[in-house]
């Protein structure tokens, strides 16, 4: 793997969390530690992975968080009065309720219960709207903010980018393109989002200077489908069968990076490369929902 047109993101991820360290320093002198609780329902073993991999970044940073495990029987009910109580809770700056939650459980429900002003995933329906009116004081979603922040610290022009999305979901696709369209500094592109009803989707995906994939299709993104030139954004995490792994499979992308790489301009690894951001977006919105608690 050539590095030459790489993105990483764990050096960008690191970079972040330098700055962070600084931040964290001076809510510190003023007698403030910024707090994160963690909620987990069931026993989902890719849930105990993620957030995990958030405890031990908190940990290292310097912010102190909290998991709260919860049996997947629990009800919609026992969890939201657990919400309400690290809502109430001054220590508590920012929750994350981390999915998939059980199919009892009303995700949009238990979202729109956080507080807007600790909601640090941005999956609040007010941080929603302030992201749709371009309003900065609400909380981004941590993976499309992360794509964001990749893209403005190697030099991607997004002014008159032609910017295509592949996934329209709520997490990465929709959030992604509200971002990009905005009138201002390192947005003001021209954004298509395609999905599973999208017609000849290799057409739009060859017009596009910034193509971010994130669909959840293990390495749908081919090399006859991308411009030369062109930044390449992997979102996708799938997992695929491989016989040489112990496990017997492995993490692959939404883009089949060999062929796709000596193609592109600019492309992130995965792993290393949209991934470490997300973390990194989850503890820059707790220490700015804990500079804002004292504002």
């Amino acid at each position: 793997m050539s590095a030459a047109n790489l993105i990483d993101g764990r050096a960008v991820a690191g970079q972040i969390q330098g700055e962070l360290t600084q931040r964290i320093a001076a809510l510190k002198s003023r007698g403030i530690q910024p707090g994160l609780a963690f909620v987990r329902v069931g026993e989902d073993p890719a849930s105990k992975v993620y957030v995990g991999r958030k405890e031990k970044t908190s940990a290292e940073l310097g912010i102190v968080s909290g998991t709260h495990v919860l049996a997947e029987s629990t009800s919609e009910a026992d969890l939201l009065k657990l919400i309400a109580k690290l809502n109430a809770d001054p220590l508590v700056h920012g929750i994350l309720v981390q999915a998939p939650l059980p199919k009892h459980i009303r995700q949009e429900v238990v979202y729109a219960s956080v507080l807007p002003e600790k909601d640090v995933d941005g999956f609040h329906p007010v941080n929603v709207g302030k992201l749709m009116l371009g309003d900065d004081t609400g909380f981004k979603p941590c993976t499309p903010a992360g794509v964001l922040e990749l893209l403005i610290r190697s030099g991607a022009k997004t002014d008159g980018a032609e910017v295509v999305i592949l996934g329209r979901g709520n997490i990465v696709g929709k959030p992604m393109a509200a971002m990009l369209c905005q009138k201002g500094r390192h947005a003001n592109s021209t954004v298509t989002i395609c999905h599973s009803a999208t017609r000849d989707i290799k057409t739009h995906c060859r017009r596009a200077d910034i193509l971010i994939a994130a669909m959840g299709v293990a390495e749908f993104v081919k090399a006859d489908m991308v411009k030369a030139g062109a930044v390449v954004m992997d979102v996708g995490v799938n997992r695929v069968p491989d016989a040489t792994s112990k496990t017997g499979t492995k993490l692959v992308g939404d883009v089949a990076f060999a062929e796709v790489q000596p193609i592109a301009g600019r492309i992130t690894p995965n792993p290393g490369g949209v991934g470490p951001m997300t973390i990194a977006m989850l503890m820059n919105n707790t220490v700015r929902a804990a500079e804002q608690s004292i504002r």
